[in-house]
């Protein structure tokens, strides 16, 4: 078993050409409060030195509880959120040190679907004018072009050219997050990040719209951060998978891996509570009920976020906070006790 962690191997990946985005180290902290004094302030600690990476044409599927901070990580990867702290490597160039006008070819590049689709669309605007503006932004089509380029977009979504001239309130919500798609890949970018974009819709309705976004990626070579709290959909689609908890990543690995060998107590828990269409099944799953409360990310206690509702918890892990180690070829986990656990 290797000893490296995931820090080291992420700054060896950089001379790796298949890897697409690169994310070293990590942070994002919110002010809580206005003290003037730099002791007295509070920080709200929502991504937490965090590395990992994501090759081209790969599905990086990131999970854990609400409030975790994987939308976060999203939005501080494209900037919208200024780091704290850490790097983002895109195609081996730093974003984070990069100014508004120096970022706006990699904003053509990395685009980002919404967790709710109407709030994220203009009701003001029509469908022909959402799409368009990306593509007026960055110059890339005009005149008849643009408008076959948009009737291009809107059809590959499953929407009709003639829903266009409609606005965002006129549609469903399935329909409109189909919208928010054809807006994220009319700039025709490279690394699409999901924030959760089916957890608002119906259940008939999610499949449909993930069945979609896995047809998009083959025929246009799309790169995905899918962002999402359902494990069972996470596994459907992602390559790869990265648990995330309290700021902390606890376990990155191979998506059918981590299903079939879960090595961190908490992904142990999280994938004991997939509900089972199989009442057999269900009758001899034994659930993990994790007991204690959740750790506040606002000035969290020392060492492993996950100790106080971790039942193999010691006292090294109130005191030491863990790092990911490799332990199996490319499985990550963040645990003391790990081999003791998985014995």
């Amino acid at each position: 078993m290797a000893d490296n962690n995931l820090s080291q191997s992420t700054q060896n990946a950089s001379v790796d050409k298949d890897v697409l985005l690169q994310v070293k180290n990590l942070a994002k902290y919110f002010s809580v409060n206005s003290s003037l004094r730099k002791s007295h302030r509070k920080y709200l600690k929502a991504v937490d030195d965090i590395s990992f990476q994501i090759k081209k044409g790969e599905t990086f599927g990131l999970v854990g509880e609400s409030g975790c901070g994987k939308s976060t990580t999203g939005r501080t990867i494209l900037r919208l959120y200024e780091p704290t702290a850490g790097q983002i490597m895109y195609n081996g160039v730093d974003l984070s040190p990069l100014s508004d006008r120096q970022m706006l070819p990699y904003r053509k590049k990395m685009q980002m679907i919404f967790q709710d689709p109407y709030a994220s669309l203009n009701g003001r605007m029509t469908v022909n004018d959402i799409i368009g503006e990306g593509i007026e932004t960055h110059d890339l089509y005009k005149g008849a072009e643009k408008t076959e380029r948009i009737y291009d977009l809107v059809n590959h979504v499953g929407l009709k050219k003639e829903h266009v001239n409609r606005y965002p309130h006129e549609f469903s919500g399935g329909q409109r997050q189909r919208i928010g798609i054809a807006r994220a890949l009319a700039v025709e970018p490279e690394l699409v990040i999901c924030d959760e974009p089916i957890s608002a819709l119906d259940v008939s309705v999610q499949a449909q719209v993930v069945n979609m976004l896995e047809d998009l990626q083959n025929e246009m070579g799309l790169t995905y951060l899918f962002i999402a709290h359902d494990l069972s959909m996470v596994k459907h689609i992602s390559d790869r998978i990265g648990v995330m908890y309290v700021g902390k990543l606890m376990e990155v690995c191979n998506s059918e891996l981590l299903y079939e060998n879960p090595l961190h107590p908490y992904t142990q828990a999280l994938l004991s509570a997939i509900p089972i269409p199989d009442p057999i099944v269900t009758r001899n799953n034994q659930r993990i009920i994790l007991e204690g409360d959740v750790q506040s990310p606002i000035n969290p206690l020392p060492g492993c976020r996950f100790a106080t509702r971790c039942m193999y918890k010691q006292d090294i892990c109130t005191q030491v906070t863990p790092e990911l180690r490799e332990l199996e070829s490319d499985h990550f986990v963040a645990c003391h006790l790990v081999e003791e656990i998985n014995k």
